[in-house]
């Protein structure tokens, strides 16, 4: 016994001299022993170092920056002190709590003063491993146990966040993976924490670091990342917004290509995948701001993520939590978002023949042996499907109606389905084909109407009963309290706002009294519920009465609850509802989540429905009939109120465009109106400048004072000098169509001469009499070109003078314009004008008579190219001919040499072969001089004749 109590007395004294050593030695060996010793016993004899020792290791941090190494052994000691992370066999069953104590009470002390924190920043700062990593630690722990308290302290630091920042950009593993756990421990429940980080570039870095790592196919540090992600994101709008615009949402679409090679999924990439689709899942969460969702699932849509998720969701081996979270996640990204609905609605399943995604996952929804969550997953992303989407709404209750029914049953419809589980013997199925159903005709009253359609054909020989009939038969048959609550939801649903469906849920002459049978009966605690929906049914049947059937008027309805219930046992049957617990659960989130199917009551949207319904059919209950007319009339004038109304908003809206029209037109016209003022403007100075030059050209005429005698001579002179003027423009007119006509027959010419020329040397090669006949041409083609060049320049020298009498004219017309009555020049322009017409008469006769010439000789010339070409073509024939004779003649020669080549070469094998037979045979020379010789006679006898 002494020897046990003297063992913990000997301990604590040498933890006392290690710490006076620490605080008294003058040399840094003898220190940083000391601090050594300390940490190696800080682990087991936490207690005692921590008391001890931590005002002297947190002076030793203070004094001692120059030495890493002790700096790193007091940081070692302290967060062996303050870290509740024991060894495993060091800790006892009934210990953690004091554990967790001790590290929080620790935590305290060191925090308790805020420079202690601040020089840990400090030191963390350092690049050094070993002041560094163990100063990232205790860091960590320090958060770890008082995490709002030190989160306020490194906020208020200069530059604490940015600070520890700098770790995730460290090039040594260890330090950059415990940076990640630092700031997950930062960013926790802070949003001025989150923010700050989030803006220091800690997307791209995390993103960085988990494509490094092989997104979902990496280790714990991917795991981290995404915990670090969800901080920063998760209920952080201004965060979500960031990650949006800097279009990190592209990033995301690699982590979802998980490959065809579906197995051998590892617990960690299936850790990894779902915390990415958490992450997902936190962007378009229906608790966050409606338009930041909604860019959201847009942009996920746009980069292909919604369409990768698809595939996860239609591929197969996927394990089923996974599919699960997938399901969840895909029904968030499309949940009201009508263009990523329409996708949805367009994947098929990789079956034969393909099915759509929407019918496979209804076939798991009513299938019992499918998991729970599983199947709470379908239900969800069904009713994310047709949440606000009326087109959908629409497809889903088309496939019930009897025209749209497949008679062939080939292919299992959406409708059938639902209709397969609203009547099965699974309650569970009952309930979520209930409520899937409900979804389908959500504020949708013309879906509502046509639903009344369905007929179904409950057994072999009996008539088809309506749907609505036959869900009030299975609700009076007794059957599970999950089956009626889940039908109840359905026909509330159906019947609120339609008083048709109303009408016809009435026209049943059982349907009434089986309700009031319900409300009345005292039964137990499980019934409460059906009694508060059977109240409430009732009460929709009344609010939404349309006082068509005599005998079920709103007030006859009354009296019956009066008289078989009582007002206020009908009202408290119908606050049931509203005071179960099942329902405040169900109010909370629009995701179905319950701990075990008995649990699965109520839906989300019922409950919004139960809220808008209960006070107002309360009211209705207490009212009387003439209450009820007075409320009636009401309506009615507010619904003349609201047509006045809409008719007044038409005529303002109308009234609107026109005043945009005409708005427009002032904005033209006024637009019109300044530039004819400018152009008024540019006018006004014009006549100015004439006005101006008139004045100076009266001056200038004025000191001529010969015919100031006679104005009317002179007036008479200048109408008869505007009449000359206008004939001389018309002459000229002519005389320029004249030239230009000129200008034509001569380049004519040029090109006729030109081809004669081409063609006249193309014959020099056929015979000798064409060559005289060349020579001749040419002589005859340079005198043509002589006279064209004498014409040429004829022509140049008129066009001169014609320009010259433009000018002339030209100034006729200004003096014309200008001139003063008194001016008196008329006569002398008139002589002169003369004197150009006939020169330009007589120079246009020569030219005629020289183009009448030349024309000829064009003639001339043209016959004798015709008949020179007529020969030409003969002796081409002729020549053709000849050379198709001759090779005609060349091939029969060549065929004739190769056939007594062949002879030749018979007649010498026969010949060998009758050498070797023995038989005398002449030598070639022989027969040669034979043939000579017989060649000779035949010569003799042909001179004789």
């Amino acid at each position: 016994l002494r020897h046990a109590v003297g063992y913990p007395l000997a301990r604590a004294f040498q933890i006392q001299k290690l710490c006076d050593r620490v605080a008294s030695s003058t040399l840094l060996d003898d220190r940083r022993d000391a601090v050594r010793a300390l940490k190696s016993l800080s682990k087991k004899y936490r207690l005692e170092v921590g008391i001890q020792a931590m005002e002297h290791l947190i002076h030793v941090l203070q004094t001692d920056r120059s030495d890493s190494e002790i700096i790193g052994y007091a940081l070692d000691t302290l967060y062996n002190v303050i870290s509740n992370d024991l060894e495993e066999e060091e800790q006892e069953e009934n210990s953690p709590k004091q554990v967790d104590d001790l590290g929080s009470q620790f935590t305290e002390i060191f925090i308790k003063q805020q420079e202690n924190v601040t020089l840990l920043l400090t030191l963390v700062e350092e690049f050094d491993f070993h002041v560094r990593w163990p100063g990232v630690k205790l860091l960590t722990s320090l958060l770890k146990q008082q995490g709002p308290q030190v989160q306020q302290i490194i906020l208020v630091s200069p530059m604490g966040v940015s600070r520890l920042m700098d770790l995730l950009a460290d090039s040594r593993e260890v330090i950059r993976n415990d940076g990640v756990l630092l700031l997950q421990q930062l960013t926790k429940s802070n949003a001025a924490i989150q923010k700050i980080v989030a803006f220091e570039n800690a997307f791209e870095r995390l993103l960085d670091i988990i494509t490094e790592e092989g997104n979902s196919d990496g280790g714990i540090v991917v795991e981290d990342c995404l915990l670090l992600l969800q901080n920063l994101l998760k209920n952080n709008n201004s965060n979500q917004n960031f990650f949006k615009e800097g279009s990190y949402i592209q990033r995301m679409k690699p982590w979802f290509e998980v490959g065809d090679d579906n197995c051998g999924w590892s617990a960690q990439k299936v850790t990894n995948l779902h915390l990415m689709l958490q992450l997902v899942r936190v962007l378009v969460s229906p608790t966050n701001p409606p338009g930041a969702t909604s860019s959201c699932q847009k942009a996920m849509f746009h980069c292909g993520l919604l369409q990768q998720l698809c595939t996860i969701l239609m591929a197969t081996g996927v394990p089923a939590d996974i599919l699960t979270e997938t399901i969840n996640t895909v029904s968030e990204v499309i949940r009201g978002c009508q263009m990523n609905q329409d996708y949805f609605a367009s994947v098929n399943a990789p079956s034969n023949p393909p099915r759509p995604a929407i019918v496979v996952l209804l076939m798991s929804m009513v299938n019992e042996r499918q998991p729970f969550v599983l199947r709470c997953a379908v239900l969800y992303c069904f009713q994310c499907f047709l949440y606000k989407n009326q087109k959908g709404q629409g497809e889903i209750v088309s496939t019930l109606l009897p025209s749209t029914i497949d008679a062939t049953g080939n292919s299992v419809s959406a409708g059938q389905l639902l209709c397969g589980g609203l009547f099965s013997t699974d309650s569970l199925s009952n309930w979520c084909a209930a409520v899937a159903l409900a979804h389908a005709l959500q504020e949708n009253a013309t879906l509502k109407e046509q639903l009344l359609r369905v007929q179904l054909a409950t057994s072999i020989g009996n008539p088809p009963v309506s749907l609505l009939q036959q869900c009030t038969n299975i609700l009076s048959q007794g059957s599970k309290v999950q089956t009626r609550v889940g039908l109840l939801m359905l026909l509330c649903t159906w019947l609120s706002n339609c008083s048709i469906a109303v009408t016809h849920f009435l026209h049943n002459p059982a349907n009434v009294p089986f309700l009031t049978g319900q409300i009345a009966e005292n039964l137990g605690e499980e019934e409460q519920l059906v009694q508060g929906l059977c109240a409430l049914l009732l009460g929709i049947s009344i609010y939404y009465n349309d006082n068509s059937l005599e005998n079920y008027r709103k007030e006859k309805l009354k009296q019956l609850i009066e008289k078989r219930i009582g007002r206020e046992n009908f009202i408290e049957k119908l606050g049931f509802i509203s005071k179960h617990e099942l329902y405040s659960r169900a109010a909370q989130k629009p995701q179905p989540s319950f701990s075990s199917p008995d649990h699965m009551m109520f839906d989300h949207e019922f409950t919004k429905l139960v809220k808008e319904l209960e006070g107002v059919i309360s009211k209705a209950i207490y009212k009387s009939s003439e209450e009820d007319k007075k409320e009636e009339e009401v309506k009615k004038t507010l619904e003349q109120h609201d047509n006045i109304v809409t008719h007044y908003k038409k005529v303002i809206r109308e009234q609107d465009q026109e005043l945009e029209e005409l708005k427009q037109q002032i904005t033209t016209l006024k637009s019109q109106n300044e530039q004819l003022q400018a152009t008024v403007t540019q006018q006004v100075s014009q006549i100015q400048q004439h006005k101006d030059q008139y004045n100076l050209l009266k001056v200038q005429l004025g000191k001529d004072t010969q015919h100031q005698n006679s104005h009317s001579d002179t007036f008479q002179m200048n109408g008869i000098q505007t009449e000359e003027v206008s004939k001389l423009k018309e002459e000229l007119e002519e005389w320029k169509t004249k030239y230009d006509l000129l200008q034509g027959q001569l380049r004519e010419k040029d090109s006729v001469i030109e081809k004669l020329k081409s063609s006249q040397l193309e014959m020099g090669t056929t015979e000798q009499s064409l060559q005289t006949s060349k020579s001749g041409g040419l002589e005859h083609n340079a005198e043509l070109q002589q006279e064209l060049e004498m014409l040429r320049s004829q022509i140049q020298q008129q066009s001169t003078e014609i320009s010259k009498l433009q000018t002339e004219n030209q100034k006729l017309q200004v003096m014309n314009a200008t001139a003063d009555p008194v001016s008196g020049g008329n006569g002398a322009t008139a002589v002169k004008n003369s004197e150009v017409e006939g020169r330009l008469e007589q120079e246009i006769k020569e030219l005629r008579n020289e183009v009448k010439a030349l024309s000829e000789e064009k003639a001339s010339l043209k016959e004798h190219l015709d008949s020179s070409s007529s020969t030409v073509a003969i002796l081409q024939d002729e020549k053709s001919k000849l050379q198709q004779e001759v090779a005609e003649s060349k091939k029969e020669q060549d065929d004739l040499l190769v056939l007594l080549a062949d002879q030749d070469q018979k007649l010498s094998a026969l010949k060998i072969k009758l050498k070797d037979l023995g038989v005398p045979v002449e030598d070639e020379d022989d027969i040669e001089s034979g043939d000579q010789g017989d060649e000779d006679e035949d010569g003799d006898e042909e001179e004789q004749d």
